[in-house]
């Protein structure tokens, strides 16, 4: 009997063995195939970078403030694209990083479990909503019937509206993010504040608030970078201007808008407009692998282990 039970336990042991060792191939083939992907991605974009680089000086590319690529007199300066691509995104950021932390912090601090238990998925529902929808929401219904209520003269694809629509679109990011780091603060901290004679507004934004800074800054930076990274709501409601401008008015084109144009167009392969939408892209990752970066970073150097 006690044999039986021994050869019945080594042959679970055995059992749980071999179930560890499948799973732990299922993720090491998942983390190969995600860095494969990455590496291929990275490759084709610079060979083809290399190539366009063959028609344009790398100096002119990163400088010039005229981009006419699609034109017969060709300029090869990324500044345009680039402009528009920062001013759609700080307009973006400028809506969903106070709306998002304020937000945040009602779920996490002041909201009643049933109430967050609806708010939040609704919330989180908004990432989930097709970018197309928000585009045309925003060239049909947001331009004509708000923004051009208290301003005349703006263009009917502008950078305003794309810049609004992102700002909801990346609002979840900063909710989702920041209402985790909140949460995550020991409870501890709050009854020692609490303890000393501290309202709860200076316990929020005095203790919980700057425990998870971290957090709450990581997620702005990621919704910084959700937000370079659009490309339907840029396409439909920015237009496809390539000009330096800080008009928000003013319909300019964004860098994924050019690269959808391109994608979508008449471009053959092997011309220097079919190459300049790798280049454009080829930056595009290093902007936004730059700014993952800085977020990492900016979480392991203010985070604070409990």
């Amino acid at each position: 009997m006690g044999s039986l039970s021994t050869h019945e336990f080594l042959k679970s042991v055995r059992r749980r063995r071999r179930a560890d060792s499948l799973f732990m191939v299922v993720v090491l083939s998942a983390t190969l195939v995600s860095t494969l992907t990455l590496i291929v991605i990275f490759t084709t974009l610079s060979v083809e970078s290399v190539a366009f680089f063959t028609h344009a000086s790398i100096l002119e590319f990163l400088t010039g403030t005229k981009w006419t690529v699609l034109f017969a007199e060709k300029h090869y300066g990324i500044l345009p694209l680039l402009n528009a691509t920062v001013l759609t995104s700080l307009i973006a950021i400028a809506v969903s990083a106070p709306a998002g932390i304020a937000a945040a912090i009602y779920l996490s601090e002041y909201a009643g479990p049933r109430f967050r238990n609806i708010a939040k998925p609704v919330i989180e529902t908004l990432s989930g909503v097709p970018t197309v929808v928000y585009g045309y929401f925003a060239l049909y219904l947001v331009t004509p019937n708000l923004l051009r209520v208290f301003w005349e003269g703006i263009s009917i694809h502008n950078a305003l509206a794309v810049g609004l629509m992102i700002g909801i679109l990346t609002l979840p990011i900063v909710v989702a993010i920041s209402d985790d780091a909140l949460k995550a603060v020991p409870n501890d901290l709050r009854l020692a504040a609490y303890s000393l004679g501290s309202r709860k507004i200076d316990v929020v934004f005095r203790v919980v608030l700057p425990a998870a800074l971290s957090g709450v800054v990581a997620s702005i930076i990621l919704a910084f970078a959700r937000a370079m990274g659009e490309t339907l709501i840029a396409a439909i409601a920015g237009g496809f201007r390539p000009v330096l401008s800080f008009d928000p008015g003013e319909s300019m084109q964004t860098m994924t808008s050019y690269i959808a144009q391109v994608a979508t167009g008449d471009a053959p392969h092997g011309t220097v407009e079919y190459q300049s939408l790798f280049a454009v892209g080829f930056l595009l990752l290093l902007i936004t692998a730059t700014l993952n970066f800085i977020g990492l970073r900016v979480i392991r150097r203010w985070e604070i282990k409990y």
